[in-house]
């Protein structure tokens, strides 16, 4: 039978109500605990998913391991969810006899392959109040499962992952996979602005509460998955919890390294894309999930200011130049101030105080034309007493602008911040 990612999965053995220690904790912006997680009736409190692919040969192993360690050291109900991507080995029926064998394990068969469709498929389904997943090699030390998990149940985290660059980790695994694995990382740092130091380790949790609103915005089947759920629960003011992982590398993965780094580069540049436009509803979910809007530092504001600012400068002298001779200076000085202030206005409304979204763009618009009013007069008034002075040369003008616009800038920074894009006045519009 034919399903989607999105179908009612087809499960056997447990009938639950389950429709068809060292650590670092990174703490993103505007967190808020979440209540602690306590029993409740038949569901498990962790589910956790072993998403697999023709893996006739590990997957029996890996899961009654797994099994036994958490039969023997987790002190809560749990279930272990044997994802089958449409493998055409002996994988299917693997499952389903561990399914039989034991009460605590679930077969679900999916009729495409994908691991973040299977992720996606069984964590959109699940009763658990904890979700995890890990991958079947069992690359990662099982010790570490309760780390993981434990900051959810608190309520401390939101995300849990397992981290094989954070401090404390220990590794044993190629130098060809470690150099992808920092490259990888460090693009994510320049592109996205993440701050989790390690997206592709497969030993993740996450609350199920957090879940059921993140992940309707999730749209990767695939390895890109895991990254597309972190950078967008980062976006969202989540807090992410990372545990240093015993972690080695299975020499036999079959995982395509190239195809998936050309994948994943194009998840980063659609991610980019998809939070610069406001597609990716980041102010939303922070208000759904009760995070409020973001508050973004004075000197990361003060950096993308800058650079919008530079840019906008550019632009100025380039159209004061072309239009100098046709309108004269003051004129000219107008009509490029005009077009870069609205450019200006709309630039660091999105990118330096991270306001998304078309509400209120008008109003942002018409408080930037007061402000641009404002730089109108430093820098008209500048040439004004330019002129009454001496005959300035074409140099000796723009040196003069540039230094008018300088001053102009600083006061559009403080304006911006203080007055037009407030926090509290985002909010209180929001409210409304």
């Amino acid at each position: 039978m034919t399903r989607t990612a999105h179908a009612q999965p087809r499960h056997t053995g447990v009938q639950a109500d389950y429709p068809s220690l060292d650590t670092m904790t990174l703490t993103v912006p505007n967190p808020t605990d979440r209540e602690a997680i306590t029993p409740d009736g038949e569901a498990p409190v962790l589910d956790i998913v072993v998403p697999v692919f023709n893996e006739e040969r590990d997957l029996a192993p890996c899961v009654r391991r797994l099994h036994a360690h958490l039969a023997g050291s987790f002190p809560y109900r749990f279930r272990i969810t044997i994802a089958n991507n449409a493998s055409t080995d002996g994988t299917a029926g693997i499952a389903d006899e561990l399914a039989r064998e034991m009460t605590d394990v679930v077969a679900v068969h999916l009729a495409q392959k994908g691991r973040g469709r299977a992720l996606h498929t069984v964590w959109s389904a699940s009763d658990a109040a904890v979700l995890a997943y890990l991958d079947v090699d069992l690359s990662t030390d099982l010790n570490a499962v309760y780390p993981l998990v434990a900051p959810l149940l608190s309520g401390h985290s939101d995300l849990a992952i397992g981290s094989r660059l954070a401090r404390g980790s220990r590794v044993v695994r190629g130098p060809k996979r470690e150099f992808i694995s920092r490259c990888y990382n460090l693009i994510l740092r320049g592109a996205l602005a993440a701050r989790f130091s390690d997206a592709q380790c497969g030993f993740k949790a996450i609350r199920r509460d957090v879940a059921e609103k993140l992940l309707p915005h999730v749209s990767d089947t695939g390895w890109f998955f895991d990254t597309e759920l972190l950078v967008l629960a980062e976006r969202s003011g989540l807090r992410i919890h990372e545990v240093p992982v015993d972690w080695v590398d299975d020499p036999d993965s079959r995982v395509d390294i190239v195809a998936t780094a050309v994948a994943d580069l194009r998840g980063v540049a659609r991610l980019a894309r998809g939070f610069a436009t406001g597609r990716i509803p980041v102010v939303e979910l922070r208000e759904q999930l009760g995070r409020g809007a973001p508050k973004t530092g004075l000197l990361r504001q003060l950096v993308r200011f800058a650079a919008v600012g530079v840019v906008s400068t550019l632009a100025y002298l380039v159209l004061f130049s072309l239009l100098r001779s046709g309108l004269g200076a003051q004129g000219a000085n107008f009509v490029a101030l005009g077009i870069t202030a609205i450019g200006n206005t709309a630039a660091n409304r999105r990118y330096t105080f991270g306001v998304r979204g078309k509400e209120g763009a008008a109003r942002h618009q018409f408080e930037g034309l007061i402000v641009f009013g404002l730089g109108l007069a430093l820098t008209s008034g500048s040439l004004a007493i330019l002129h009454g002075l001496t005959a300035p040369g074409r140099g000796i003008e723009l040196a003069v602008l540039v230094l008018a616009n300088l001053a102009a800038t600083v006061l559009r920074f403080l304006l911006l911040r203080g007055w037009v894009f407030h926090p509290r006045r985002q909010k209180e519009m929001s409210a409304r």
